[in-house]
């Protein structure tokens, strides 16, 4: 039997983001299930999981994407993990940041790369 979209997108998920992805459905459980259930189904069984991008890729574009919007910190540090989680290394990530200054202004920059040491400083208290 086929994996469901649901079953391929929970797995991406725990590869993708681990425990800061499980934390948000599960917050999203007593409000929103079917909104959780919605974000486990496309984004990581539907798109996550398609060929083309490798993961890294996908997660410097999620992150520029975030980034640019100015107004996601929350999910840009969700994804700031996840880019590290697959591969990216922190001068990568950085660069990344970086670029969208030229694209999306000097102010979601910052807000990304303060984001970014948000992420760094609790990653490092973790371990």
């Amino acid at each position: 039997m086929q994996p469901t979209r649901f079953e391929i997108g929970l797995e991406q998920l725990s590869k993708i983001d681990g425990e800061a992805g499980h934390n948000v459905i599960q917050s999203l459980e007593d409000i929103s299930p079917d909104l959780a259930k919605f974000t486990i189904e496309y984004p990581f069984g539907d798109i996550y999981s398609r060929q083309g991008l490798d993961l890294k890729s996908r997660e410097i574009a999620t992150v520029a994407a975030l980034t640019a919007l100015g107004n996601c910190t929350p999910q840009l540090k969700v994804h700031l993990n996840a880019a590290l989680n697959v591969g990216c290394s922190e001068e990568e990530i950085k660069e990344v940041i970086i670029q969208m200054s030229v694209y999306a202004g000097f102010p979601a920059a910052l807000n990304g790369m303060f984001a970014f040491k948000d992420v760094l400083l609790e990653r490092h208290s973790d371990s």
